[in-house]
């Protein structure tokens, strides 16, 4: 099946449903607090970005990369910052230009393939940031490498990712509180699932997901030219692995 459309319809429909906590637009109170410099943003669940993390936001130039819904994106323009939201579902984009709107920020939205991002020249932004986006993307690799082109020298890479571990269990036991473990790293919805659980995931209209190796995560960014200059782990709250283990990593990158 072909994932980029899949993908965005699924995340049009969980715009629509209004149930995903990252489709709701930020209030107006958190965008208040932003121009006066006060902040709080995510890459994965829970904790927010250390403030240390971010470049002179001042003008910068910033790539939200697959970071639709309103949220991070009107946050950084509020604090000075050139930014562009790329993201796959258009419906995640008009919360952003929603709030852009309601709020007077300049912010510009353009819809595409994280894969492909050449819609922008080389050397075009000083920060991207990626929340935890990767699970719905087939080939990581390719993103890091256009994420290394379109940031300029010096330029950094703040994504979040789901830990494999995640992955390696029955989805659909965890959501029961079980953790059986009968998965293989790396897992792809369309070909580690059984016909059945896919035709019910397809059939519910859900996001494709695919669980990446850490070499693919972690050392294709350094494979693709990247520096990285500090991590955190995070846990997922409603899952029976937040006892034992973290379900997602947050990485700094900075391009040579």
């Amino acid at each position: 099946m072909e994932v980029h459309s899949y993908n965005k319809e699924a995340w049009n429909r969980e715009v629509e449903g209004g149930e995903s906590r990252w489709t709701k637009p930020f209030d107006p109170e958190v965008i208040t607090k932003a121009r006066m410099g006060e902040f709080s943003i995510v890459l994965t669940e829970n904790i927010p970005v250390p403030k240390q993390w971010f470049p002179p936001l001042q003008h910068a130039d910033v790539l939200c990369l697959a970071s639709g819904g309103g949220q991070q994106g009107p946050v950084l323009a509020a604090l000075g910052a050139n930014v562009t939201v790329f993201d796959n579902s258009p419906a995640q984009l008009k919360q952003d230009q929603f709030v852009a709107e309601r709020e007077a920020l300049k912010l510009k939205t353009v819809e595409g393939d994280a894969a492909d991002l050449s819609v922008f020249t080389d050397e075009s932004f000083d920060l991207i940031f990626n929340p935890c986006s990767t699970v719905f993307m087939a080939d990581v690799r390719v993103v890091w490498k256009e994420c290394y082109r379109v940031l300029r020298p010096g330029g950094i890479l703040m994504t979040g990712s789901m830990n494999p571990v995640h992955y390696i269990f029955d989805l659909s036991e965890m959501d029961q509180g079980i953790l059986k473990v009968v998965h293989a790293i790396p897992y792809s919805d369309l070909t580690s699932l059984s016909k059945e659980d896919l035709d019910e995931q397809l059939e519910k209209g859900l996001p494709i997901e695919f669980g990446h190796s850490l070499t693919d995560l972690i050392g294709g960014q350094l494979d693709a030219g990247f520096v990285i200059t500090d991590m955190y782990e995070d846990y997922m709250n409603d899952s029976p692995l937040y006892q034992y283990h973290p379900s997602y990593i947050a990485t700094r990158a900075m391009k040579k």
